[in-house]
């Protein structure tokens, strides 16, 4: 497909119509990347992709609008926006683009679109309310690259266009880093999953790095398991697990003698030599070896 031509409306932008630029602009980079609202442009042709404005949605016509009535909906009947409809038709193309292995391409693609694209989705076309994130509200995604837009009485004719290029770069890097991290959570699933097994009926989980552990230990089941080590550095931590994502709340705290203490003062509290440090909250200790966090991991089962 040689694409010579993006093209989405002018004037105020939104999230949508942005992330989608990102997606597009890394599979067409030398595409230019046209905002207007005029009808001449807004005529489909096989050089064009057409989003976020002209009244359709027809993707062998290559226009992917969602304003119109009936607007495009998912199987589940939650509406789309202009970026649920490019992810849904480019995003497996855009994550082979950033190299995701081929093997994880549909699991990464579907994890990024529920966490990332169907909020945006639902935010753009008003079925949530921006009041869901209570006091974060104005620190949501669509809400930074919302700020990002010229002031009001700003006088430049290209304040517009100026501001959207502006912020396209920092879009991109949302959308990197979110698919690295759930492709880093694929990579990460057979390491923790081989962990889980040589754990057995311990309470410790050994890991060889710090790495996303907390999906494939629920779906082990592996309830049993209080608290994780691994080594970080030339140091070695001992971590606790958290209930969920959505909590800071863990399986179990630290001992409550050890929170806030360092070196020589934890070292005495704990009876281990080469402990380091304990935070506050009871959720990490560090210690200078292997043998040193693992006393401390069994002195913090004993504990509760």
């Amino acid at each position: 497909m040689t694409i010579s031509h993006l093209i989405t409306h002018s004037g105020g932008f939104h999230a949508d119509e942005l992330l989608s630029s990102v997606v597009l602009t890394q599979l067409f980079p030398d595409a230019v990347l046209k905002r207007t609202r005029d009808k001449v442009w807004l005529v489909p042709s096989p050089e064009k992709i057409i989003y976020d404005v002209g009244g359709v949605y027809d993707a062998q016509a290559q226009i992917f609008d969602h304003h119109q009535r009936p607007s495009p909906l998912r199987e589940d009947d939650q509406p789309y926006s202009s970026f649920g409809l490019i992810w849904e038709h480019f995003g497996r193309d855009y994550l082979t683009a950033l190299n995701i292995p081929a093997e994880d391409i549909d699991a990464v693609h579907l994890s990024f679109d529920k966490k990332f694209v169907l909020p945006i989705d639902l935010l753009d076309n008003g079925a949530m309310e921006p009041s869901v994130a209570g006091p974060l509200s104005n620190l949501t995604l669509p809400s930074l690259l919302g700020s990002l837009k010229p002031v009001f009485d700003d006088p430049s004719p290209t304040a517009d266009d100026d501001a959207f290029f502006g912020a396209l770069p920092i879009a991109r890097s949302f959308v990197e880093a979110c698919v690295r991290n759930i492709a880093a959570k694929a990579r990460a699933r057979q390491i923790v999953a081989q962990a889980i097994n040589a754990a057995g009926a311990s309470p410790i989980l050994e890991l060889p790095m710090g790495m996303p552990y907390l999906s494939e230990l629920e779906k082990a089941e592996a309830d049993h398991i209080l608290f994780t080590v691994n080594p970080r550095g030339a140091d070695w931590t001992l971590n606790g697990i958290k209930l969920n994502n959505e909590t800071f709340a863990q399986r179990a705290d630290l001992p409550a003698n050890w929170a806030g203490l360092s070196d020589t003062a934890l070292e005495a509290a704990s009876g281990v030599k080469g402990a380091k440090f304990c935070h506050n909250a009871r959720f990490i200790a560090v210690a200078n070896s292997r043998d040193a966090i693992m006393k401390m991991a069994d002195l913090a089962v004993k504990a509760l």
